[in-house]
């Protein structure tokens, strides 16, 4: 079924045996309901394809059976041409124009929105959220800091990646560090977050590169920009997801899979 959908969410890809490396892409009708479409091998799209953030696409999607939550679909198969229709820009620091649209349904109660994943009936796996307090903003380093070698052999092997200037297989790198957000709802509930969004990802990256690779100058710049910027000066959102395997899981299945961040609205407009 042709579907169109506003992109709100790229999460940091991962790489899996059977898709290569994947991006989790989740985005909205216009009427303001949520899209999960995966599996997506972003990266080895055509440049034509490789939709950003707040950009309207087109594509066939069907309903994915291997997943029993209600907002995931997949392309009909891998070749299904991904159609780029247009774009809301952010039109100035307020982003009127994406608020009509990501701000239909926003969840301000943890534990309701909780109760509504873990009803079978409803089983929401994807929301946007607004924090009443943002505690604060920490980053911890990952156990395990590269991809497991079984994997990127398999994949050297098969010939998966694409190939360097210098015919050298390249993977997306493993971002050494979580990210995570500590954060009140209305009810005072506090939760811990960890965000996966690529945008906090690749600014991670760059900022190492700024540093010379100096880590912790690298990770402070990103906590200044989600908790200095985002947290204290911005209307921040959370666009949050879970995973098909922790969904009935554990007491809270929900991480960060985006941020949406536009200038606070001061005073409404009389018309």
């Amino acid at each position: 079924m042709k579907t169109k959908v506003l992109i709100t969410v790229k999460t940091y890809p991962t790489i899996s045996k059977k898709y290569e490396d994947l991006v989790c892409t989740a985005g909205m009708r216009e009427d303001g309901s949520w899209v999960r479409i995966y599996p997506v091998q972003f990266r080895k799209r055509p440049y034509g394809e490789q939709y950003s953030k707040y950009e309207w696409i087109e594509l066939d999607l069907v309903k994915n059976k291997s997943d029993f939550r209600p907002e995931s679909f997949r392309p009909v198969s891998h070749e299904t041409p991904i159609i780029k229709i247009g774009e809301i820009k952010p039109d100035g620091d307020i982003w009127d124009e994406r608020r009509k649209i990501v701000l239909q349904k926003v969840y301000k109660n943890m534990s309701k929105l909780i109760e509504e994943a873990k009803d079978k009936s409803i089983c929401t796996s994807l929301a946007v959220f607004k924090p009443t307090e943002v505690i604060d903003f920490v980053y911890k380093e990952e156990k395990e800091r590269e991809w497991p070698p079984d994997k990127i052999a398999q994949f050297k092997q098969k010939k998966l990646f694409e190939i360097d200037d210098n015919n050298e297989f390249r993977v997306i790198k493993k971002l050494p560090y979580k990210f995570i957000y500590k954060f009140k709802d209305e009810c005072g509930k506090t939760s811990n977050l960890m965000i996966e969004d690529w945008e906090i990802g690749q600014l991670y990256w760059n900022c190492l590169r700024r540093y010379e690779g100096n880590e912790m100058k690298a990770c402070e710049d990103v906590r200044k920009k989600y908790f200095d910027d985002f947290a204290k000066t911005k209307d921040l959102h959370f666009f949050l997801g879970t995973t098909q395997i922790n969904h009935f899981r554990g007491k809270n299945p929900f991480f960060i899979i985006g941020t949406f961040h536009p200038k606070p609205i001061k005073q409404f407009k009389l018309f």
